[in-house]
């Protein structure tokens, strides 16, 4: 597919688009209870689903799996990927155009499993439609993006649940709240790491065809009109600045975000700093592979870790932490906590390592979003879209301090960092990972990050411009966010 012979946008123009989204806000402000028809009231509550590959498909069977509930509508820009999935779970209704969905009033609520360049935009229309929305992770592309998008909740009156299905977990929120009441003492550190094997994905001699069966104006929407520079169209597009946030954002978001619940931390911290690469392949990526960063907290640091390199060179499993090659690891003055990512256990170990507590229990995170859809209580949800951006915040935190960051030689970095405890001990376990995968940091130094002071009230960078740059992004018309915070 050509650049400039796009295929035309199927199903209502922006205009049309626009117009029905002004007339839901109008019928919402007339009805005193705010819409008329609570959804699910008197029958099924019916969800259309967007982003069919790998976590879309999922959530077709959570949310299948909840009584009163209808998977009424499938979309998706590929319509390779659309059909398979419709012939699948036999849904014949879809759509290509996200925005025929929102102009349909048998619609009660959206579930976005789209790239990360598209969540914030998706959710605002979705808001403005007057559809509850189901937003996996992470939810923004940047920080003035989430800004914008919960102010959108808020305008709307929307029920707002974020895909970071831990805090269903019944195991850990017992956990949180067993440690939390000081079981163990004080909190000292919060650890999550995110150790998942992530192969090159090659080297390019110049722009990329799209598949035939993608829509890609549609696919790109805000990110700059530009060719792919990857082999594979899906999920790679994780790994480029314009579309996604690095494993970071990715995998690792779930275990930023069960850290920082555990610490009880509402915002940003104040201080942050990372240490990274993009390391041991020479491919057409930009997000760094192997990351150690800290978050210092007032309470107690949250530390994440981010490894896409094997054990050794030539291995196959990854290296692991705790027994973990992704989870956390919470540390207290008498012992420890591990938590693994399938959420469905919790171990407490006091410091002779003897096993003190276990808490287990699984839940779908779906139904949640549902019974708040419901309830129209925000306060019934386990994480709101708002409580997830500070989680996502933390992220696009660290990829700021990286990319403001400078290459710097291993005996030079390890004299600009001794005076950070938690960051030398990740960064020295970094470095003899670095060593057995044969990654020599004279040719490809890591990036020591630039240390970045926050205004957590504010969501701003103190007395640095050139981060406050960072905080969005230009956005391609017509596919423009609002600025409504």
């Amino acid at each position: 597919m050509q650049l400039n012979a796009l295929p035309p946008v199927p199903g209502l123009s922006r205009r049309s688009f626009l117009k029905t989204t002004a007339l839901a806000a109008a019928a919402r402000s007339l009805s005193p209870r705010g819409w008329a028809q609570v959804p699910g009231a008197n029958g099924d509550i019916r969800v259309a689903i967007a982003g069919l590959n790998s976590r879309g498909r999922l959530l077709v069977e959570d949310f299948k799996k909840v009584p009163g509930v209808r998977v009424a509508a499938l979309c998706d820009v590929d319509t390779a990927v659309l059909a398979r999935a419709s012939r699948d779970y036999s849904i014949p209704d879809t759509a290509v155009d996200f925005r025929d969905l929102l102009a349909r009033p048998d619609i009660d609520a959206v579930a976005m499993a789209t790239p990360n360049h598209w969540h914030a935009l998706q959710a605002i229309w979705a808001c403005q439609a007057g559809k509850d929305i189901y937003l996996e992770k992470p939810v923004s592309h940047d920080i003035w993006e989430g800004r914008q998008m919960n102010a959108a909740i808020e305008k709307y009156g929307r029920i707002a649940q974020a895909g970071t299905q831990a805090r269903s977990s019944p195991c850990i929120r017992e956990a949180v709240a067993w440690v939390r009441a000081g079981n163990l003492g004080r909190i000292t550190a919060a650890r999550g790491m995110c150790f998942k094997r992530r192969v090159s994905i090659g080297l390019t001699a110049g722009p990329q065809a799209v598949p035939d069966t993608v829509n890609y104006e549609l696919w790109l929407g805000p990110a700059p009109l530009a060719p792919p520079r990857r082999r594979h169209f899906h999920y790679d597009w994780h790994w480029f600045w314009d579309t996604g946030n690095g494993d970071i954002g990715n995998v690792g978001l779930h275990q930023t975000d069960v850290a920082r619940w555990f610490l009880g931390e509402k915002d940003i911290a104040p201080r942050t700093i990372v240490v990274g690469g993009r390391l041991g392949h020479v491919d057409d990526a930009q997000t760094p592979n192997t990351l150690a960063v800290v978050h210092d907290y007032p309470s107690a640091p949250l530390i994440f870790e981010v490894r896409g390199l094997p054990t050794r060179a030539g291995a196959n499993e990854m290296d692991t932490y705790q027994g973990m090659a992704i989870g956390n690891v919470v540390y207290c003055e008498g012992g420890t906590l591990t938590v693994p990512v399938s959420y469905t256990s919790v171990q407490a170990h006091d410091n002779s390592g003897r096993l003190v507590k276990e808490f287990k229990g699984d839940a779908n995170h779906a139904a949640n979003f549902i019974d708040a859809v419901r309830s129209r209580r925000t306060s019934d949800l386990h994480i709101p879209v708002a409580e997830s951006h500070v989680s996502s915040c933390l992220a696009h935190v660290s990829n700021i301090s990286y990319l403001l960051g400078k290459a710097t030689a291993p005996g030079e970095l390890r004299q600009r960092i001794q005076g950070r405890p938690a960051l030398s001990e990740a960064v020295g376990r970094m470095l003899e990972h670095l060593a057995v995968n044969n990654v020599d940091l004279g040719k490809t130094p890591l990036t020591l990050g630039y240390p970045l002071e926050t205004d957590p009230a504010q969501q701003r960078f103190i007395g640095n411009d050139a981060a406050n740059a960072l905080l969005t992004r230009e956005h391609r018309k017509p596919y423009l966010i609002p600025a409504l915070a």
